[in-house]
């Protein structure tokens, strides 16, 4: 039995679900609602106040799939009671970040500022030299994240770049000179 999949999602106060016919759940809380559509060979259902994941048997295609049902489900619970956030750092000299309305405007040492919409459902903050970008579905939120940094990604000898507040770079040596 899978070790994720097995373990029932606890639904907050406050948090309604409702699965509908074609394993379409659809997670309502304080911050939003969400919907998304699961696998058909899944069973899910809410039993006194916990969502259980169930397979019928043990093909390696519904053993991945039980976990990474449950694994989503549970995703969904967390975004609509407290919301996901990232949180990016932009280093160099002259790179900086700035907002008009819902576009996010970056220098980054181009010929031309990189300007990006921020998706529905997704916020971002400029916050100094960091970007915080927030809403209720994970992926979307590691998605537009994802997107910013593929602008200016972190380079291993100056460490100039964008990356994520958590990542480390792992620094290279310069070249040395002839002596």
């Amino acid at each position: 039995m899978s070790r994720i999949g097995r373990l029932p999602i606890a639904v907050p106060a406050g948090v309604t679900v409702d699965i509908k016919e074609g394993n379409t759940v659809h997670v309502k809380g304080p911050k939003g609602e969400l919907e998304q559509t699961f696998a058909p060979e899944m069973s899910i259902e809410l039993k006194d106040g916990e969502i259980v994941v169930t397979r019928p048997n043990d093909i390696k295609r519904n053993k991945a799939l039980h976990g990474l049902t449950r694994a989503l489900i549970n995703n969904m619970v967390i975004g609509v009671t407290e919301g996901y956030t990232k949180t990016l750092e932009i280093n160099g000299v002259g790179y900086r970040a700035a907002k008009q309305g819902n576009k996010l405007v970056l220098s980054l040492g181009y010929s031309h500022p990189v300007e990006m919409i921020d998706p529905e459902g997704v916020e971002s903050k400029v916050d100094g030299n960091k970007v915080i970008v927030s809403g209720i579905s994970k992926e979307k939120v590691g998605q537009y994240a994802a997107e910013i940094r593929t602008k200016r990604p972190p380079e291993p000898y100056k460490g100039k770049g964008i990356k994520y507040s958590d990542e480390v770079i792992r620094r290279k040596v310069g070249k040395t000179g002839k002596k």
